[in-house]
């Protein structure tokens, strides 16, 4: 029953509407749209209070400061205009920023509502400023400084040094942004390749400088020319392992010590562990009691670049028992 009653309202309410001419409803449309614009009218003229977000500029010395954070773009107020005012400030339709300039930086941490508001009230044309949602908005600065560096390339992952050596153009590059960012930044300063070569080293490669998001670079990246790198070699005496021979017997070396040649880059070299070159001479070259086997480097610290085994020969004659 509920239903039915609705039904038949809805059928008297739009009964006048049914069989009607299109020039009837053009005039409803027109009354319509006059209504509307009446009804807006008269809206925009009435005076109300609510809140809005005002934008903000900021005035600092530039070429001294640097925010460390974005600075608030605007704030959060309560005002009380009419809405022709309110409508415009939403629209962005000529609306003046508030200025507030600072003073006392880096120190400057936050500005209080009373250092704002003076600032809101010259800019506000047409609105009535009544208070800040928000009474505190806070900054961060630091200096701003520059920094010249010299370039480098940066070392491997495992950290060991690369198989060859990078002459940069420009050779060196201009920092620029906050004081705390710059001055941790490493002289030289490494720069990464985005691939390092397989095999040819002496192309030229495009590479971005990169670095911190709030320091800028005078370029943007730099050439880099691929250059092999000189090795240093070191001698070293090992002691051989004897490797699948018998237990329970004695054997005499001749020579007692296998001499190795390795090679490694010179900042490397301090790193190259000498306790982990292991040699050894395998049991299956062993045909008697007297022979003479060519000894084998089993193994070498990862910063060796080249490897070489000087003693050829290791004579090896079992030692009769007494």
């Amino acid at each position: 029953m509920p239903l039915a009653r609705s039904a038949r309202m809805l059928r008297w309410f739009f009964s006048p509407f049914y069989g009607q001419e299109r020039s009837y409803w053009r005039a409803v449309t027109a009354c319509f749209l006059a209504a509307s614009t009446f009804w807006l009218l008269n809206a925009l003229n009435k005076t109300y209070t609510t809140r809005i977000t005002y934008p903000l500029a900021w005035r600092y010395d530039v070429s001294r400061y640097v925010p460390v954070k974005p600075l608030p773009t605007e704030v959060a107020v309560n005002v009380t205009s009419r809405g022709w005012k309110l409508l415009r400030k939403q629209l962005m339709l000529d609306v003046k920023p508030a200025e507030i300039t600072l003073y006392a930086l880096p120190n400057t941490r936050y500005v209080t509502g009373m250092a704002v508001r003076p600032a809101l009230q010259a800019a506000m044309e047409g609105l009535q400023f009544n208070y800040l949602i928000s009474d505190t908005l806070w900054v961060e600065f630091d200096r701003l400084v520059s920094r010249r560096l010299t370039l480098a390339l940066s070392p491997a992952a495992d950290g060991s040094a690369l198989p060859f050596a990078a002459r940069f153009m420009p050779a060196q590059v201009l920092f620029q942004g906050p004081a705390r960012q710059v001055e941790a930044l490493a002289n030289p300063y490494p720069v990464h390749l985005p691939q390092a070569p397989a095999g040819s080293s002496n192309g030229d490669l495009s590479v971005p400088i990169g670095g911190p998001e709030l320091v800028q670079t005078n370029v943007q990246e730099v050439r880099v020319r691929l250059q092999p790198r000189p090795l240093v070699s070191i001698a070293l005496d090992v002691l051989p392992e004897l490797a699948g021979f018998p237990p329970g017997r004695e054997y005499r070396l001749t020579p007692a010590t296998v001499r190795v040649r390795l090679q490694c880059f010179p900042e490397d070299s301090a790193r190259l562990d000498r306790s982990q070159v292991r040699v050894q001479l395998h049991y299956g070259q062993f045909f008697g009691p007297d022979s003479s086997l060519q000894p084998v480097l089993a193994q070498v610290p990862e910063v060796v670049r080249g490897r070489r085994v000087i003693t050829k020969l290791v004579r090896i004659a079992t030692v009769p028992a007494d």
